[in-house]
């Protein structure tokens, strides 16, 4: 069969390639020589007669038609692996679990279920993206995502993995000591806030609250900006100022007396944090597994 006729030829290395940002990277995902993905790409690009990546010395980008060919092909690709996957894996989970998830889930839920995870089932190579911002599960080839609850898209499957969040504005005695509680939103204009950015988009986020059934958002002033929560939380646990951060990523700094929450009565409640993947995902053995393996060592009701 001839390259052309072939409409396979060259895909893998190409969805490894965009989905990692490098050939190297993907060389390694496919088990491969750099060289290998580079003349694998450059073949699909020479039957395509176009261009499907820019290259730089240090990454490789998506040109416009490369974007439109990572569209149409990332979701079946998806589907042909989960299909395999399935007929391979009926009485044993195995193969590679890739998860994108949060940096408060780390502790909340990685920590916890992935060691269990590898003891039950030692064919199943874990792989996880720790990354705040949403991330296209199909597009960047991860089997399930980890998020608020808020933030999962309605299309998805969603499986409950923490209790409901009641957010928390946060800092430490010694800031508070020197300059005083607030003790209602507005009271924040006179205070230093550590502001969280967003990495998709880039905006501010503008901490929200509730009153007598109305909500409101305060943009409070603040000198430092973060988008990594961990940080942010540190950052309040130095004394640098408040932090709007959810309640269960700093359980442990309250129990300690590290932070202290003020503004309680204004603060919000939303879902927790949830597993979510495509529907047509959720026979995988190895995602089932994570899954029952999660409710079993988090709690969490069906």
């Amino acid at each position: 069969m001839s390259l052309r006729s072939d409409p396979f030829n060259g895909l893998s290395a190409f969805l490894a390639a965009a989905a990692a940002g490098s050939f190297t990277a993907a060389a390694a995902r496919l088990g491969v020589s750099p060289a290998a993905v580079s003349q694998a790409v450059k073949s699909l690009e020479e039957k395509l007669g176009t261009t499907l990546f820019i290259r730089t010395t240090r990454r490789v980008g998506l040109t416009e038609a490369g974007a439109t060919l990572l569209a149409r092909t990332a979701p079946a690709a998806a589907e042909i692996i989960a299909a395999v996957e399935d007929v391979a894996s009926v009485r044993e989970p195995s193969g590679l679990l890739r998860l994108t998830v949060p940096r408060m889930a780390v502790a909340l839920v990685i920590e916890p279920v992935v060691p269990a995870m590898r003891r039950a089932y030692p064919r199943v190579a874990v792989e996880v993206a720790v990354e705040d911002a949403t991330v296209d599960l199909s597009a960047r080839g991860f089997d399930a995502g980890i998020r608020i609850g808020e933030y999962v898209e309605r299309d998805m499957v969603a499986v409950r993995l923490s209790r409901d969040i009641t957010w928390a504005v946060v800092a430490s005695p010694e800031y508070l000591a020197a300059r005083g509680r607030p003790e209602a939103p507005l009271d924040l204009a006179g205070h230093e806030a550590i502001r969280y950015r967003f990495p998709n988009s880039g905006a501010l986020y503008r901490w929200e609250f509730e009153r007598d059934g109305r909500n409101f958002s305060v943009e409070p002033p603040g000198s430092l900006v973060v988008n990594d929560g961990a940080l942010l939380v540190s950052w309040a646990r130095a004394g640098l100022g408040l932090a709007y951060v959810a309640d269960i990523a700093v359980e442990a700094e309250l129990r300690a007396g590290q932070v202290v929450r003020v503004l309680e009565r204004y603060l919000p409640t939303t879902p927790g944090l949830f597993l979510y993947f495509p529907r047509r995902a959720q026979t995988q053995p190895k995602l089932r597994a994570f899954i029952d393996l999660a409710r079993q060592i988090l709690r969490m009701g069906r």
